[in-house]
Parts: C-alpha cells; structure tokens; sequence
C-alpha cells in the first residue's frame, strides 16, 4: 500500500501536462487493505475517502487539468457493500475532478458482467442529505450529462474514439448480427453436436 498511494500523480502531472494520467480505481485504498466499513466511518468521520479524496483535490492543488478518476472496482465493490460510501466517493470525484474527468472501468473479469454495474450507476443518485452537507452536485438522470459522460464519453474523448450517434448504431455490424440472430429464431438450442466415441475396455 505504500507504493499504491496517488502523493505523486499531482507532480507528474504538472511535469507532464502532455500526458493524461488514469488513475485505476481513483486511488481508493480500502479495496487493498481493509474494507468499505472503514470508508465509511472515515467519511462520517471527515468527510474525506483516503485516496479518493486526494486524487480529487490534485486539480486543485497543482492547476492541472490532465488527471481522471478511474472507477474499476471502486464502484462494483462499495455499490454492493456500501451504497452510501459508493454515494459520497462519486459525489467527491465529480466535485474535485469534474464529471468530465471521472471514466467508466469494470474489470469485469473479477465480477462477471458489466451490465448490472452499469444499471447500478444509471439508478445511482447522491442523497440530498449529503449533497447539502458536502456541496455535492446531483448525479441526475440516467441518461443524462453526467452520468452519459462517466459511463462512455470520457473514455471516447481521450482515446479519441469517434462517438455514433443511435441512428448510425441502428446500422451497425453489431446490429446486424442481432438481426440475423433474430432471424434465426433466437436463443440457443443446447444440442450437441458430433459424435461421441464409446470408451474401449
């Protein structure tokens, strides 16, 4: 953990304002050691997320403009253990960062399918409670800025990953294949096909 902490992202930053720094999982500490119980009565504590809290202010801090909040895991973990820390880490980063500088990451490979994380993040909101206590913005619609800008068009902007509009989508390889796949009848038959070869005696 000492070699996991973000004391040098504000520098290198300032030293390398060409460059966009992504922070994977925007510092949270207590995935690696301890757990979000502990983020939480720290929040209640001081209003702060160690980790989270100190990557948001680094735009503060050192006047740049080139460091995102990575949500990877720091979502899938608190949303299920801890809505209301998932609640106030958002409301943190948004602040500190901008929404416009907080990406959508699932590593999906640790919990299965994004699809339910992402359902989580369009049903999210931040209590009014502690949007009035902390000075946090509203997360707002499902589809709408913020939530729109977190879950994809962060991303598209800085690998620079052209943006469909629906229309186009409707068009697409992938919406071909679902046709097709439609079709066909759709859902999948579960037979086996092949032969089986009887073990020898």
């Amino acid at each position: 953990l000492a070699h996991s902490d973000v004391r040098d992202v504000g520098k290198a930053a300032k030293d390398w304002p060409q460059l966009n720094f992504i922070i994977y999982h925007s510092g949270y500490r207590f995935g690696g050691g301890g757990g979000p119980e502990e983020g939480w009565i720290q929040f209640e504590k001081t209003g702060r997320v160690e980790g989270v809290s100190d990557l948001a202010e680094i735009p503060t801090k050192y006047g740049v403009t080139n460091v995102y909040g990575d949500l990877g895991q720091i979502f899938a973990q608190s949303t299920l253990a801890n809505p209301q820390l998932c609640a106030a880490m958002m409301g943190i980063l948004v602040r500190g960062l901008g929404a416009d500088h907080v990406c959508w990451g699932t590593d999906a490979i640790w919990t299965g399918s994004p699809q339910w994380q992402i359902e989580a993040l369009r049903r999210l909101e931040i209590p009014e409670d502690m949007q009035k206590q902390y000075g946090f913005e509203p997360l707002g619609p499902a589809d709408g800025s913020v939530k729109t800008a977190i879950l994809g068009g962060n991303n598209a902007r800085l690998y620079k990953y052209p943006i469909m509009q629906k229309s186009e989508l409707a068009r697409d390889r992938f919406a071909q294949l679902r046709e097709q796949y439609e079709q066909e009848g759709g859902g999948r038959s579960n037979l086996a096909y092949g032969y089986i070869r009887r073990r020898l005696a």
